[in-house]
């Protein structure tokens, strides 16, 4: 049974067990804080030290961009300096850089280990810094995105000559700080041990969306590459291969049965010879090799001309061929017969349609690269069987030959779409390493703009108004010819508003981003669907905002009562300043008609701020019983509300709640999805109206 089979059984298992609740705490990174010297002398520089082990698939924002980009920056609160001053900032040593779209800037950050490092001057014997680190771990795998909080004591003592009594003072000091520094070690672990204890304990009823999204990630992947294979088989040289393969086979096998298993072992030469070969560069890919295919101008300026030359092969400016000497050694042994003979028969086949696979091939290995070690061979799997099934049905059944229809122009025609596609696709490298380096040779308006004159020209090829080498000429239009055109046509005028501003929310994932458009005219275009005025004047509305126009509350306990006098469900979004998949979710979801209509007419919102740091009256401050801290300020209350009510620390998340602050759904988190966001409002409507 394959390990996704296995993963798909087991996400099925859970979600029967757990219809009622969705909630997982995700452990923070963990942290070593420590001076670089034990015993530092009086009046020299010294390090502190803070390196976090971040977990897989999750990394967090450095401190060295622009703070008002979004994200919430790596900081450092000090509440205690004794015997020390600080020197500069808190540094980041070595984080990644990248573009990221959704915040349109330039961000750094750490994925694995991430390290920062404090200069201090030592002005006294007696050493005790007391503070903590205050940053956002996030993670594109699971679409959510974290604040924590790392609370550190460090003691020491420094060297130097000190009097007797005051030498007696320090190591009473020390000993006591030593004292602290164990209590916190044990707080710190006991609490690591209770997150521990409560994901374990609620592992039966968390739903894991992530194994889902990324193995329909890979079956859509799958599917696009079994269709690419299917596309191969009608480029100009594959297809007369057919009927050499039937020729090959027929009359060679003593028996049927032998005949269907050298068939069958044809097949799985081409899809083993095309999965091996095409996957032998992924075995050295890793983590740090993804990032730099994803965000370095080298390998996307290399994928971009790579496209560009097979897109100019496809459209007949030269041929694509191997070595006529090596393809004729391989053909001499395909001729000797037996199971070596077919194998070296599925590797000629392979050689000789290189010229036309080679394009659709590399394209494939190109759109995995940066992927696990899976996703290329899942890849190459697809399109080898798409493209061996025929083939090996044909060797079973040669007398299907007679229903083919003969070689001709329409080939050619084949392969010149698929040459127009390569060059559309060719650009979205090019745009990536253009954000990455703000070069502005692509921006969203050009790229439009290129690709409505490209796919306009490709309804002109289709229709027989362009011809180029190696077509023949065409006496007339066939139905599926005009309506590939009539499809061409309509992608341009969708294009076409776009020029203008239009979101064009279908091709989100390949347009540069929005905010490097010349001229926008819907940015000025806003605003919820049907905007209601509020009962009362919402708390904090003068620096926390609701996007789109839409109208709600930033208090918890001011939203439900207002809930309970208008008759409505109150919606919580727990959201951050700094969550990207945050920002993700309102542009790509709660900007849809329907999602912002149900929002605003049938439900009271209120969004909790998890990162907001504005500091509550003192009178309002309380030890959280989860974690024994102060929650002194609107974010921290926020997070602690999510923590001990929902069980859940990440964000965004998504929780419908009754006028006995009682689920009426179960909880949501990061779905970019705008039908399952507009059942769980509809469910939720619904559940209310019958209690």
């Amino acid at each position: 049974m394959s390990t996704y089979l296995k993963s798909f059984l087991l996400l099925f298992f859970v979600t029967l067990l757990s219809f009622q609740a969705s909630a997982q705490l995700i452990a923070p990174p963990k942290w070593s804080i420590q001076l670089a010297e034990k015993s530092p002398s009086v009046g020299s520089e010294v390090k502190v030290t803070f390196k976090a082990t971040i977990p897989r698939d999750w990394y967090i924002y450095s401190n060295d961009f622009d703070p008002d980009l979004g994200p919430m920056l790596t900081e450092l609160e000090l509440k205690t300096t004794d015997g020390v001053q600080l020197v500069n900032g808190l540094k980041a040593i070595n984080p990644r850089k990248k573009f990221d779209e959704i915040w349109e800037g330039d961000v750094t950050y750490f994925m694995g280990t991430g390290t920062f490092e404090q200069l201090v001057k030592v002005t006294g014997n007696t050493i005790k810094l007391v503070g903590s680190v205050n940053y956002q771990m996030c993670s594109d795998v699971t679409g959510q995105c974290i604040p924590f909080e790392e609370d550190f004591t460090i003691t020491a003592t420094a060297t130097g000559t000190v009097a007797v009594n005051d030498a007696a003072a320090s190591a009473v000091v020390l000993e006591e700080s030593v004292e602290e520094v164990l209590e916190d070690a044990e707080m710190q672990e006991a609490t690591a041990d209770r997150i521990a204890e409560e994901v374990v304990t609620d592992a039966p009823t968390f739903i894991d969306l992530t194994a889902d999204e990324e193995q329909e990630g890979l079956i859509g992947f799958m599917i696009i590459a079994f269709l690419a294979g299917l596309a191969a088989l009608l480029t100009p040289c594959v297809f007369p291969m057919i009927p050499m393969t039937v020729t090959f086979f027929t009359g060679r096998a003593k028996s049927r049965a032998t005949g269907i298993r050298n068939a069958f072992l044809y097949g799985f030469s081409i899809i083993a010879i095309y999965t091996i070969a095409g996957t032998a560069v992924a075995a050295i890919q890793g983590p740090e090799f993804a990032n730099w295919l994803s965000t370095h101008w080298v390998p996307n300026v290399f994928f971009f001309l790579v496209f560009i030359f097979f897109a100019f092969a496809f459209l007949g400016m030269f041929e694509l061929t191997l070595p006529s000497s090596f393809v004729n050694k391989i053909d001499a042994k395909a001729d000797k017969g037996g199971l070596a003979g077919v194998f070296f028969m599925a590797f000629t086949l392979v050689l000789v349609s290189f010229s036309c696979t080679g394009p659709i091939v590399g394209s494939i290995l190109i759109s995995s690269a940066g992927g696990a070690l899976v996703k290329p061979i899942l890849g190459m799997f697809s399109f080898s069987l798409a493209f061996a099934i025929p083939f090996t049905l044909f060797a079973i059944f040669p007398e299907w030959l007679n229903s083919l229809p003969k070689s001709g122009g329409w080939l050619n025609s084949v392969k010149v779409v698929l040459g127009f596609l390569e060059l559309a696709l060719a650009f979205k490298f090019l745009s990536v390493a253009d954000q990455v380096y703000h070069w502005g040779l692509l921006d969203r308006d050009i790229y439009l703009a290129i690709w409505i004159v490209i796919f306009f020209l490709l309804g002109l090829y289709l229709l027989g108004k362009i011809r180029l080498p190696h077509d023949s000429p065409l006496d007339y239009l066939s139905v599926p010819r005009l309506m590939l055109a009539i499809v061409t046509f309509v992608f341009v005028v969708y294009l076409i508003p776009g020029l203008w501003g239009a979101p064009l929310k279908a091709l989100s994932g390949y347009l540069p981003p929005m905010a490097t458009h010349d001229f926008n005219i819907m940015e000025n275009r806003g605003g919820a669907s049907k905007a209601t005025s509020l009962d009362d004047v919402p708390k904090y509305a003068d620096f926390l905002h609701l996007p789109h126009g839409l109208q709600g509350y930033f208090d918890y306990q001011q939203a439900l009562a207002a809930a309970k006098r208008s008759g409505k469900p109150l919606f919580i979004d727990f959201t951050g300043h700094g969550c990207v998949n945050c920002r993700e979710m309102e542009a790509r979801v709660w900007s849809d008609p329907q999602v912002l209509q149900r929002l605003q007419e049938d439900f009271v919102i209120v969004a909790l701020y998890i990162d907001e740091r504005f500091q509550l009256p003192e009178s309002e401050w309380y030890t959280s019983e989860f974690d024994g801290k102060v929650k002194n300020t609107i974010g921290k209350q926020n997070a602690d509300f999510q923590i001990t009510r929902f069980n859940n620390n990440a964000q965004p998340y998504y929780v419908i709640l009754d006028h006995q602050e009682q689920l009426l759904v179960r909880p949501k988190a990061y779905d970019t999805n705008i039908q399952n966001f507009v059942n769980f409002l509809d469910e939720a409507k619904a559940e209310f109206g019958r209690r």
